[in-house]
């Protein structure tokens, strides 16, 4: 199993890419601290993998709050005896508005959850992970931040960030074995995309505009790029933005 041992925490991990990536984890062997704001979600994915027999627990957690973000690392390392892979997976759309429009609370609000919660979860999980002489951390982006996307200034500057905190973790923390890269998604079948369309999903015009294969992905296409970035096949992996988006920027 390319995880057998490892120690994974994944924030966001009630539901979409976040639960299927746990899954998957757990599947490949690793034990998994599953992280949410939403705690009955986080415990159901917890769950899930435990009626397959892997190792699990879950804890509520809010990223963008430094005391949340330190307890879930020190959660999930005093129950486990230590933390190999960090996923700051966590994330939300925010409001939807021009520039000018936009208002400050939300501007923050998507700030705080996208961009502060990955850096705490840096913070505070880096030092774990060298005490375990390395590992990998994955933090979610997007293409929104390599991309600009009318109405989405907020989620756009704050994926732009990640990409940027990746880059630098990488530099900053290579010389102790820890990878940093991150993932930017374009359009995936999740709960996220639901809301942002009302429950009605893409029109075909609106697919055939965000992807060259004529369809939108899925959570298990971004939780198998996670999986290889978690292993031992992206050893030489680092400071790298993996676009998985259906040809989205290439197009």
């Amino acid at each position: 199993m390319r995880l057998e041992g490892k120690i994974a925490l994944i924030t966001g991990a009630g539901s979409g890419m976040g639960r299927v990536a746990s899954q998957i984890f757990a599947r490949e062997g690793a034990r998994i601290a599953a992280i949410d704001i939403n705690g009955e979600a986080a415990a159901e994915t917890a769950a899930s993998i435990k009626r397959e027999g892997g190792k699990a627990i879950s804890m509520r957690a809010d990223v963008s709050n430094s005391e949340d973000a330190r307890s879930m690392v020190d959660a999930a390392a005093r129950e486990f005896g230590g933390l190999d892979v960090v996923y700051n997976n966590a994330g939300i759309e925010g409001e939807s508005g021009f520039l000018a429009q936009l208002s400050e609370e939300a501007f923050d609000r998507v700030i705080a959850i996208n961009l502060r919660g990955v850096w705490l979860g840096m913070k505070y999980s880096l030092p774990k992970l060298i005490e375990r002489g390395g590992g990998a951390i994955i933090n979610t982006a997007s293409v929104a931040g390599l991309v600009g996307i009318k109405g989405a200034a907020a989620y756009c500057a704050a994926k732009a960030g990640v990409i940027a905190l990746t880059r630098v973790g990488a530099v900053e923390y290579g010389r102790y074995n820890i990878r940093v890269n991150c993932i930017c998604p374009g359009v995936i079948n999740t709960p996220m995309v639901e809301r942002i369309t009302g429950g009605k999903g893409l029109s075909q015009s609106g697919i055939k505009r965000n992807s060259v294969l004529g369809r939108v992905g899925t959570p298990e296409e971004i939780a198998r790029t996670a999986l290889f970035l978690a292993g031992d096949d992206a050893t030489f992996a680092s400071g790298a933005p993996f676009i998985i988006d259906g040809g989205w920027v290439a197009g």
